[in-house]
């Protein structure tokens, strides 16, 4: 029978060429995907304020230091420290939870008698989402100094260890897609396939895979979130740490749920396959459902537990949202992946058990799009968010991907509908022609041997028809005519074109599948668009002044006297209406502190005759002073005059006006 595609595509002889082009294009962005995914996990809690805040220079040093996040963080003894210019601690140790009227804030007291000089504050935590977060800055006591403390270039959860990380969370959902996918393929769409060993193998598996990536997620979750070095990950005082954290929680909870599905595996795959009365299988059935049902539930869970959905806004709600999505990704995909290894690999496959799955698949998309749209809310949270950040911009690829799987899906679907309509309405026959072959029930002798072809030769035999043989000579001869019939099979199958179609979409499917699953997983650890836009605010916030912006003003002078040139560098903070504090920097020609007896400051409003207002700073350094309490009392446009005296009788006034408030 000749047969064309159902709606468009090349000729038959190019179809295959198009496919594994179109498969060898998808494995190439692949690659590309997991390598633009293999850089440090984003931070998903972020810093949005600090007190000192970052680059500030204060006059005194401060009793403490106080860092707020975006979220709830985790924080060990050692997460903030505080070191002086030599490198020396000036934290007095572990780190205070600050947290009040829904503010995330933490806090290290400083050692007392702080010299003047640049302070570097670095800090590592780990998220409320799983994930690793860590940062530093500077401030300045007096003035800015030279260093010895190098700023940290790397991420929390970076180098080898987030590499190998990230590689077992990518196994860990590919197993879980496969193992739940697989089972269900077999309970709802193709019973008949408990018994096929292809089929056995990749839920088996899948078993595997998820089982050694959460034993790996769980030994390299100490060094992950904390030194990120790999021997860490054999500590056992680190993992006992990680045990009694949220996601060391959920890991073990999964493992201990695998062991439970490894016993749902066995009766699937042993006494449900073997089962023939049609009663205590239907019954078996609806146990097994039952029984997969809630492992499944409970594996998914663990990921709902521990990442995204468990922090943020509606925790309540998103994380059996978030459950129902991984489950229709694995109905849908795990599916997808069993339907083609059937159409491959088992001979017997029936267009009935691909018209169930076309059904699930359906019913798996809904529930895809009704929870993704949810998630995409969540976690987006604005149309800004959607385009401006990583997080919005991957949830783009992936709605995409999803589309085009539907697409695909749609002709495989039109297939189907031709297997079916040549089936009839049973629909169970299996997939492609096959012709009658006498059983090895039937014959005394094992199984028949296919009527002689053109392209078959015969089974070479040296013993007459009536002849006794030899037991090993007979199973030698069922050996062979058992092969020959299976070739003869798979021949007839390769050349229905129903078949091969149906197998060449499915395949293309599964390639799109795995893209779109690299990009769920990388969508897991990337910062939500709606925690990293809030974060973008609050550290503006905290950089802004509440009106006007900090004023920075830098005025050349020249009393007319011996070292009588300079210029003075001035910064009113935060440069808005109320108390201010002002540093005054006098360099002279050559760049360097210029030490002078006196400097005064004066602010006038000439529009509203306001002032002069003097303000009297205070040395503290060579070639810096400075002031606190500076009265700003209304906005508008102020005349900023400074006075500069370089000797007993050498002084001169510069002045320039700057809008403040």
């Amino acid at each position: 029978m000749t047969a064309t595609a159902p709606h468009f595509g090349p000729s038959p002889v190019r179809r295959p060429l198009a496919a594994v082009a179109l498969l060898a294009t998808l494995i190439s962005l692949l690659f590309g995907l997991v390598l633009a995914g293999a850089s440090p996990a984003s931070a998903h809690a972020a810093l949005t304020g600090s007190d000192p805040q970052d680059g500030a220079v204060v006059a005194t040093a401060p009793t403490d230091v106080t860092l707020t996040f975006s979220e709830q963080i985790a924080m060990g003894d050692d997460s903030i420290r505080v070191l002086d210019p030599s490198g020396k601690r000036a934290d007095t140790g572990a780190p205070r939870d600050l947290t009040s009227g829904g503010a995330v804030r933490y806090g290290v007291e400083l050692h007392s008698g702080l010299p003047d000089g640049t302070y570097t504050v670095a800090w590592q935590a780990v998220s409320a989402d799983s994930h690793p977060v860590s940062g530093a800055f500077t401030f300045s006591v007096g003035a800015p100094s030279e260093t010895t403390v190098a700023l940290p270039s790397g991420e929390a959860g970076g180098g080898l260890v987030g590499a190998l990380y990230g590689i077992a969370r990518y196994a860990a959902y590919a197993g879980f897609i496969l193992l739940v996918g697989g089972s269900a393929f077999v309970l709802a769409c193709w019973q008949q396939g408990a018994g096929a060993r292809p089929l056995q193998r990749l839920v088996v598996r899948g078993w595997v895979t998820l089982t050694a990536a959460t034993l790996a997620m769980l030994l390299l979750r100490n060094p992950y979130t904390g030194s990120g070095e790999l021997t860490d990950a054999f500590d056992l005082d680190g993992l006992q740490s990680v045990l009694d954290t949220k996601p060391g929680a959920a890991l073990v909870s999964r493992l201990l749920l695998l062991g439970a599905s490894a016993l749902f595996i066995a009766v699937l795959f042993g006494a449900y396959a073997k089962r023939e009365d049609a009663k205590e299988k239907k019954d078996l059935t609806f146990g097994l459902a039952t029984g997969g049902a809630v492992i499944a539930a409970g594996i998914a869970g663990t990921w709902a537990l521990a990442e995204h959905a468990s922090t943020g806004i509606q925790p309540g709600i998103a994380m059996p949202v978030d459950m129902l999505h991984l489950l229709a990704v694995a109905g849908w995909l795990g599916g997808l992946a069993a339907l083609l290894v059937a159409l491959h690999r088992t001979p017997d496959v029936t267009s009935g058990a691909v018209r169930r799955f076309s059904r699930v698949a359906f019913g798996s998309v809904v529930v895809l799009t009704a929870t993704g749209l949810y998630q995409s809310w969540r976690q987006v949270g604005s149309w800004s968010a959607l385009t401006g950040t990583r997080y919005g911009q991957l949830l783009l690829v992936k709605v995409a991907l999803v589309a085009v799987l539907v697409g695909v899906a749609w002709i495989s679907r039109r297939w189907t509908a031709r297997l079916t309509e040549r089936t009839g309405p049973a629909g169970d026959s299996a997939v492609g022609p096959a012709e009658p072959t006498e059983s090895a029930a039937d014959s005394p002798k094992g199984p028949a041997a296919p009527a002689s072809s053109d392209t078959e030769e015969p089974v070479p035999s040296d013993t007459e028809p009536d002849e006794e043989v030899a037991p090993e000579r007979a199973a030698q001869l069922s050996r062979q005519r058992a092969a020959l019939t299976a070739t003869k099979e798979k021949r007839a199958r390769d050349a229905d074109p129903d078949r091969s179609g149906l197998r060449r979409s499915v395949m293309v499917e599964t390639g799109i599948a795995v893209v779109l699953l690299v990009v769920t997983t990388i969508l897991t650890s990337t910062e939500p668009g709606r925690t990293e836009e809030e974060a973008a605010r609050g550290n503006a916030a905290a950089a802004a002044p509440a009106a006007g912006g900090e004023v920075n003003l830098s005025l050349p002078f020249d009393t007319g006297g011996q070292n009588g040139k300079g210029t003075v560098r001035l910064d009113i903070s935060p440069g808005g209406t109320g108390a201010n504090s002002a540093h005054l920097w006098i360099d002279g020609p050559d760049g360097r502190p210029l030490d002078v007896p006196e400097v005064k400051l004066a602010l006038t409003l000439e529009s509203k005759d306001i002032g002069p207002l003097p303000v009297v700073p205070d040395r503290l350094t060579e070639g810096h002073w400075t002031a606190s309490g500076v009265q700003i009392p209304m906005a508008g446009d102020w005349k900023v005059a400074v006075t500069v005296r370089t000797s007993d009788i050498d002084q001169t006034t510069i002045d320039k006006n700057v809008k403040i408030g």
